[in-house]
Formats: structure tokens, C-alpha cells, sequence
């Protein structure tokens, strides 16, 4: 934050601006304000501000609100991210000639800047979004359909400003770094349509369960009776990627290092449905261990990414990094365990709607299951990995931690002598 705040073209921008209005989403929210206010200490008292954060999250600052807009442990857009989101639109319809805009967004924004179009309810928003969480469809997926049915996001935020420059500045929480995607990309050009929101809906065979309401609302945009959102911005709107998965995964490795490990870093770009990523890195593992290909014991795995999870009708309770987990412990079995440890969290403390991270499991978790006769396989059938974890003691609590950059996966493999 520094460091992007230390740019001269921004640097002289918020100098000459006779307000600094300050609004955005995310989990990061919290801590990005703070940051912000510090930055600019000798101009504070220029700034007004509005950030939509997690419940749980908010702390006091001097000129920056922090609006509770979503429980944690919940990915739902709520009654009071409509407020908050209004709220920022009205600061940045607010700007001047003279004012400048800093936008903060982080990973959890699309859900935390919740402002359907006109017609569409928030409950029929909320429906579409848990259709579309439990069916497995990407993040891109889920925000071509949000952006769609918003007032606020694909670069209709950009479009409200006012004021002289705005500049958002972004810790990216999806492969690629995608300015359209992430956050449903209200400060950025679109590119995705109505007719691509509707296949979504098509391909996951949801258009039967959708609300007729968010049904209408694509269907008439899809027509051409609804404007699009802006394929381009104004010249005085800049986005900055200024975290990510890449930057995570970095940092884990130097201290992997300094911890003497070899490393092997597969990269922030995994995606697919989770089981089978777990699989297919399970035979790395085990390639590892049997063969010392491409690498040999004793070594650190690193991986990034984001993955998905189809649930299970009748389905327990988990979210994405818990499964990963207990899919390679399964996939291993106990022999296959040996030496070998997994952790998987998400970077933001969330792992579905849980209070947990993640899970980190080696060998014992293998003697506590069967002592307390737990089948991993069966627990995996329903996706139901927390209550796996909750008895095996492997679940990893970290709280919120105010970032969010996807998930990072650690594999210790050590040398069986």
C-alpha cells in the first residue's frame, strides 16, 4: 500500500485534490483503510471515506467508515451491503472537478458491494448466488452473472464517479488477475455480456430453479432492452494489482528456504473441481517419494489457485481447502502418509462457511481416524471434511486475517530412511 500511495502520478494527485474520498469491498478492507490513513497522514484531513468490510473485521479510524456488510464465515450478500453499497455510490457521484478517488477492493468484494438492478430483489440475488456456489461454477462464472444483475459492479462503479482521477488499487484474489473479475470488477471495463450470464445459468441447467425476477432481468438484457455495462472507461480511471497469489507464494517459498527445504513451486494457476486436484497431486507425491520425479525427497511443494467443489445432495458441512485435504489423505491412505504433511487454507481465514481456514494433516491424523473409527472416504461422499477435522484436532483456525489471495497449499515431503 505504501509503496503503490509513493507513486508520483498518485502521490500528486492526492496532493492537489481538494477532497480524497475513499470507498471500496473486502476482506481486506479493514486493514487497507488503516494503511491508507496512515499513508497520508499529512493529508487525512482531506479524506472521506466508506470501505464495506466482513462483520467481525471493522476497527475505529479517523475519516474512513468500515461498514459490517456480511456475517463472516458467509459469502451471501446481505440487507446491509445494499446500504453500504449505496452508500459508496453516493460518495463517488459526490466528486468534484477537484477530487480524486481511491477505490480499495479485495477478495469478498462482489459479495460485499451487493446493489441489484432495478427489479431484481436482493433475496432472489441471494438465491442465484447459492445456486451457483453449490453447482461448482467458477469465480468468473459467478461474477458474469453478478455483474449482470448489479447496479454497482462490472464498471458501473467507475461510470458513477465524478471527479478529477480515480485510482483503485487491488489485492487480487483470482487467477490471473482479472481487473473485470475481481470484485465483479466495478471500477473496470467488461467484457463479459447478458448472453454469457444466461449461458451460465444454461450451462449449470439452472434456469428452472432461477428466480423469475433475475430470469426477467437477463432475459430483457439479453434482448437489448437493459444497456450493457461499459466495455470502456474514461482515460482518468486506474486500476493497480498490488497483491496476489504470486506474491503469497513467493513469501512461502523464501521461508521454505531459509528453512532448508528444496522447493517445488507448481504455481498460483491450479483450478478444477478439488478432489481432483488433490488426486493428481497425490501422484506427485507419491512419484516424489518412489521415483525422486521431477524432484527428490526431502521437498516442499507449493501451490496456489483456486479451486471448486460440486456438493453432494444431501451434503455435510466443509469448503474447498478442507476437502483438498482430506481427498489426498484419502487418495494415500496410511503407508502413503508416511513422512508426508498437507496444509491447505485459505489466505482470508474462510474456507466455505466455516470457521476454519483449512486443514493440516500428516500420518497421525490417519492413527486418530482409526481409533475413532472414522472412514475419510465416507466423510468425502457427503463434503463433509469439517466434522473430520473437528474430531481429528487437524482443523487450522486462524481467524480473519485480513487479506485474501486465494489459497495456498503446503506439501512436506520428507526423505523415508
Amino acid at each position: 500500500m505504501r509503496q503503490a500511495l509513493a507513486d508520483p502520478a498518485i502521490g500528486a494527485a492526492l496532493a492537489a485534490a481538494r477532497r480524497i474520498l475513499v470507498f471500496g469491498a473486502g476482506k481486506a478492507g479493514s486493514s487497507m483503510s488503516a494503511a491508507v490513513e496512515a499513508v497520508l497522514d499529512q493529508h487525512v484531513h482531506k479524506v472521506e471515506g466508506w470501505v464495506n468490510v466482513p462483520s467481525g473485521s471493522e476497527m475505529p479510524l479517523r475519516k474512513i467508515h468500515l461498514h459490517a456488510a456480511r456475517p463472516a464465515a458467509t459469502n451471501q450478500p446481505t440487507a446491509a451491503g445494499v446500504t453500504g453499497a449505496m452508500e459508496i455510490l453516493r460518495l463517488a457521484q459526490s466528486a468534484g472537478p477537484e477530487d480524486v478517488g481511491l477505490c480499495l477492493l479485495s477478495g469478498g468484494g462482489s459479495a460485499l458491494l451487493p446493489a441489484p438492478a432495478t427489479g431484481v430483489a436482493l433475496e432472489d440475488k441471494q438465491q442465484i448466488t447459492r445456486l451457483l456456489h453449490a453447482c461448482g461454477a467458477t469465480i468468473n462464472e459467478m461474477n458474469t452473472v453478478r455483474k449482470h444483475l448489479s447496479s454497482i459492479k462490472g464498471g458501473r462503479l467507475a461510470q458513477a464517479f465524478a471527479g478529477k482521477q480515480l485510482f483503485t488499487l487491488i489485492i487480487s484474489d483470482v487467477i490471473g488477475d482479472p481487473l473485470d473479475v475481481i470484485a465483479s470488477g466495478p471500477t473496470a471495463a467488461d467484457n463479459s455480456t447478458f448472453q454469457e450470464a444466461w449461458s451460465v445459468l444454461e450451462k449449470y441447467q439452472l434456469l428452472s430453479q432461477t428466480p423469475p425476477s433475475v430470469a426477467e432481468h437477463l432475459r430483457r438484457g439479453v434482448g437489448g432492452h437493459i444497456a450493457e455495462t461499459p466495455k470502456t472507461l474514461a482515460g482518468n480511471v486506474h486500476n493497480l494489482i498490488i497483491g496476489n497469489n504470486v506474491k503469497a507464494l513467493a513469501a512461502a517459498e523464501a521461508q521454505a528456504k531459509s528453512l532448508g527445504y528444496p522447493l517445488l513451486n507448481l504455481g498460483s494457476y491450479l483450478e478444477g473441481e478439488t478432489r481432483h486436484v488433490a488426486v493428481a497431486l497425490a501422484g506427485l507425491m507419491r512419484s516424489i517419494r518412489r521415483e525422486s520425479i521431477p524432484i527428490a525427497a526431502p521437498v516442499c511443494i507449493l501451490s496456489g489457485g483456486e479451486t471448486t467443489v460440486t456438493l453432494a445432495q444431501d451434503h455435510g458441512k466443509g469448503g474447498r481447502n478442507q476437502e483438498f485435504v482430506l481427498a489426498a489423505l484419502d487418495k494415500l491412505g496410511p503407508d502413503g502418509m508416511r513422512g508426508v504433511t498437507i496444509l491447505s487454507g485459505g489466505t482470508d481465514g474462510e474456507d466455505g462457511p466455516t470457521d476454519a481456514a483449512g486443514a493440516c494433516t500428516d500420518q497421525m491424523t490417519w492413527h486418530k481416524a482409526a481409533q475413532l473409527g472414522l472412514n475419510p472416504a465416507a466423510f468425502l461422499a457427503r463434503n463433509d471434511a469439517y466434522h473430520f477435522f473437528q474430531k481429528t484436532g487437524d482443523l487450522l483456525l486462524t481467524g480473519l486475517t485480513q487479506t485474501n489471495v486465494m489459497d495456498v497449499r503446503v506439501v512436506l515431503v520428507d526423505r523415508i530412511l
